[in-house]
């Protein structure tokens, strides 16, 4: 498998506060990619750096071989989408409006949106299921239907890579269902390659090929889900007691926390796992 982003030495944050710290790692293209770990922990800045919103302090983000920082930056966003878990929008502009957005990249100066365009941003909508809220203001929706907006949006650009932070943060279970089962479908059918934050481990555990555990800013932990989401690693950076099961729908680990954070001996594991 081909890399698409290379990240070497990675140094960055804010002021004088290192974030991140020294980290290196690579997304093969086509990947479905996870990063994992407590707050505080590095993640969204992560994702931050490797998107140019951020200037590294040191090391280098790599997209195919060019160094993000050297991109032109309408050329780096036709193939970069990057859905945040803090989007702020200032003026009332419609769903549709909001997605639409998604395919300046692709348009030329002063160019209006192409019949083309138009249609990439409705099959976007129709994707999240936000087809229903087009001509409402962005500031009317609910946060979860906000978040919907924003992931469409991101599609519209018709990425090669897609960052996601948080991405199912305000959405309810039915529809972190539906977003991440449609990434995967996106993922597997048409090549895309995608780098996602997320918080809940046993859904990174569930639609993840690859994690990295974050702690403190450096990579703790990199694998498989089977590799990374152990009860030990879980334990030593949340500093929570959990079971760690095989699930019996994917075969994948499914995490447990325990209640008042009870010890369990290497026996009571087994008897409970």
């Amino acid at each position: 498998m081909a890399n698409i982003l290379s990240v070497k030495g990675l140094y960055g944050g804010y002021g004088s506060q290192m974030v991140v710290r020294g980290v290196s790692f690579e997304v093969g293209r086509g990947e479905f990619l996870g990063i994992i770990g407590p707050n505080g922990s590095g993640k969204s800045t992560l994702l931050r750096l490797a998107t140019r919103i951020l200037k590294p302090s040191a090391g280098s983000v790599m997209l195919d071989g060019k160094n993000i920082r050297s991109i032109d930056s309408k050329a780096f966003f036709r193939r970069v989408a990057f859905v945040s878990q803090d989007t702020i929008i200032q003026f009332p502009f419609t769903a549709r409006q909001i997605v639409l957005m998604g395919r300046i990249p692709h348009l030329k100066r002063l160019q209006f949106e192409t019949r083309r365009d138009l249609e990439i941003a409705d099959r976007a909508l129709a994707l999240t299921d936000t087809s229903h809220l087009a001509e409402r203001p962005i500031d009317s929706l609910s946060a979860g239907e906000r978040q919907r907006v924003i992931i469409a949006k991101a599609l519209a650009q018709e990425p090669e890579l897609l960052f996601l932070d948080e991405p199912t943060s305000h959405l309810d279970i039915g529809h972190q269902a539906r977003t991440l089962d449609l990434l995967k479908k996106l993922n597997m059918e048409k090549n895309l390659t995608i780098v996602m934050v997320l918080h809940d481990l046993n859904l990174a555990s569930a639609y993840c090929d690859r994690l990295i555990m974050l702690n403190d800013g450096v990579i703790y932990r990199e694998g498989c889900p089977d590799e990374v989401l152990t009860y030990q690693n879980i334990e030593a950076i949340y500093h929570t007691v959990v079971l760690v099961n095989k699930s019996r729908i994917t075969s994948r680990p499914n995490i447990v926390v325990v209640p008042g954070g009870v010890a369990f001996t290497k026996e009571k594991r087994v008897n409970n796992g």
